[in-house]
């Protein structure tokens, strides 16, 4: 198998796993079945941070972006994605195919593991909130800023932190994901990720959710667009 078709597997891999944890970590926070219920927003940076940590472990063979802002970032930045795979367009798009369906998958993953917590009542909103982030403040142009934020500090770490002699790795990415979510997630829930901002959110609307409502779709291109921009910038 070529590199970059190891990288396509690794990377469809690391995303779902991903966002099984992550998903999974708010589902068990807001879902009122579940033993976790109410945890609070850091348990939820944490799980999310975890996440980050796995994904990335497992990964390795592709670099373990598991987010296109990750990747048009080294791209801009002129950095190889992975030992061997060269910051070429053709290459971009192969793993971003890769994250989207990793991402849609975990997302289905995550379902099934909560699948009778989905069929209790509970509020739209919430079962909307486990698969899609979503603004506290509905202000399109400054939910864009904050995700541009997040994301632009979050590609900036990884582009300087390959540069720097103290490397540890998915761990240190890992509580990055937990600082910012920490810092900077509470206007808008910190997608800083398009995989996570769109393929979650596509799998939510054709899995038969009871009582689901909209997908919000109107705020959709937000946590897209936004976090690939920043990514850009911080590259």
């Amino acid at each position: 198998m070529s590199l970059i078709a190891q990288a396509f597997v690794s990377e469809i891999l690391g995303t779902a796993v991903l966002i099984v944890l992550g998903a999974g970590v708010v589902a068990t926070v807001l879902l009122p079945r579940s033993k976790g219920f109410a945890g609070g927003w850091l348990l939820i940076c944490f799980g999310w941070g975890f996440a980050v940590f796995a994904g990335v472990y497992v990964a390795y063979k592709s670099g373990g972006h598991l987010n296109p802002a990750v990747t048009l970032g080294l791209l801009a930045g002129g950095i190889d994605f992975a030992k061997g795979i060269d910051p070429t367009v053709a290459n971009m798009l192969i793993y971003w195919t890769a994250q989207m369906i990793g991402a849609f998958l975990g997302a289905v993953v995550a379902f099934i593991a909560f699948k009778q917590h989905f069929d209790e009542e509970a509020p739209a909103d919430a079962k909307l909130g486990i698969f899609c982030t979503g603004p506290a403040i509905r202000s399109y142009g400054w939910n864009c800023a904050t995700e541009f934020i997040g994301t632009f500090v979050l590609v900036f770490w990884v582009v300087i932190s390959g540069k720097t002699p103290t490397q540890i790795g998915p761990l240190a990415v890992g509580l990055l994901i937990v600082g910012i979510g920490a810092s900077l997630g509470g206007p808008t829930g910190y997608a800083n990720n398009p995989a996570l901002g769109l393929a979650p959110r596509f799998a939510r609307f054709v899995l038969p959710i009871k009582g689901k409502g909209s997908s919000d779709w109107s705020y959709s291109w937000v946590p897209v667009l936004a976090p690939l921009a920043g990514g850009a910038v911080a590259g």
